[in-house]
């Protein structure tokens, strides 16, 4: 873990603590001493005794304090953005899932639009430092020129949820240039590992391998994915809340650059620069389980994108940090959680 964080004794708010990547960021900055408050709304978009559990470890720690608020509460973040003032801001919470923004697409409206202009309505007010909120891959939508880069346009998304992390990034970057909030956007590239989401494709195929099931397959196998590792995903978080951005110098309105701005206010891909085919992931999954599974090749999904593949030259450039975690070992690392965690 980075070293040279800046928080000092002021507490990290950590949005979405209770969540796959909140949680493991909060943990890393518990067990280096720093005072984090979590917060979370424990919704049941999926399974919440997995989020509890999260929690349950958290709070082994006594430099962290949760609070379940919802996003979009405008009332309770005023008032905990009120009792904090706030300095350091990570923003992790948010309505997930693209395939979900088909069936529930309020959901996102109110967690990812309103729920996110009460960040920067509470960062504005508390004067925040840095703020450091989580965007998606999912931006790039109907990109095709590989690998994404955060130079590239993005104004094709293919879901609601993708929609709603470029909204996102549009709103971060008016209130950095109004209130002059130093933030920064980091496009998750398919996160995986220990404590993940049961709603990704790693634990669908994990638990449908153990109990017989043929895994769907989408767009007949013919996928690839920038798997990213949690690990290499929060030293990205980490050693980007240490970088606070400050205006580009060199940047041009009249050749506008999408990554950054004359305002204090950066964009970056966290991936591990190395697609992979989603039957060589379900490969890997069989060997490490033991055990061979059924395919079921369905096509693609609406929403659904047939590759990713991160650019993160601007993140190695700033940070020093290229994510590199092997999907050998990652695989492993998660199969060994979800044996213990399941008592499979």
């Amino acid at each position: 873990m980075n070293n040279k964080l800046p928080f000092g004794d002021e507490p990290v708010l950590v949005t979405g603590s209770a969540g796959f990547i909140g949680f493991h960021v909060s943990r890393a900055l518990l067990s280096s001493g720093f005072r984090v408050v979590g917060m979370d709304n424990l919704n049941d978009y999926y399974d919440p005794a997995l989020k509890l559990a999260r929690l349950e470890l958290l709070h082994s720690f006594p430099n962290f304090t949760f609070n379940k608020i919802s996003l979009e509460n405008r009332e309770e973040m005023r008032l905990i953005f009120e009792k904090n003032s706030f300095q350091w801001v990570i923003h992790l919470a948010a309505q997930a899932g693209v395939r979900y923004s088909l069936v529930n697409p309020h959901a996102y409206t109110e967690s990812n639009l309103t729920g996110f202009l009460n960040i920067l309505e509470g960062c504005r007010q508390a004067k925040t430092k840095h703020l450091v909120f989580a965007s998606s891959s999912s931006v790039y939508g109907g990109n095709t020129k590989m690998p994404f880069s955060v130079q590239d346009g993005v104004d094709h998304p293919l879901s609601l949820y993708g929609a709603t992390k470029r909204a996102n990034e549009l709103m971060a970057h008016s209130y950095s240039y109004l209130f002059q909030i130093p933030s920064t956007g980091l496009r998750f590239f398919t996160v995986y590992g220990p404590w993940g989401r049961p709603d990704m494709a790693l634990f669908l195929f994990t638990r449908s391998i153990l109990q017989g099931k043929a895994i769907q397959i989408f767009n007949h196998g013919n996928m690839q994915r920038d798997f990213t590792y949690i690990d290499d995903i929060v030293e990205g978080i980490l050693r980007i809340a240490a970088n606070i951005p400050s205006g580009d110098d060199s940047w041009s309105s009249e050749q506008p650059s999408p990554e950054s701005s004359s305002a204090p206010y950066r964009i970056y891909n966290i991936g591990n620069h190395q697609p992979v085919a989603l039957t060589t992931l379900i490969s890997l999954l069989e060997q490490e389980l033991g055990k061979k599974s059924e395919r079921e090749f369905l096509p693609m999904q609406a929403g659904d994108v047939p590759a990713t593949f991160a650019d993160v030259e601007s993140l190695a450039q700033d940070t020093g940090f290229y994510p590199k975690t092997p999907i050998q070992e990652g695989i492993k690392q998660f199969v060994r959680w979800y044996l213990s965690f399941y008592k499979v």
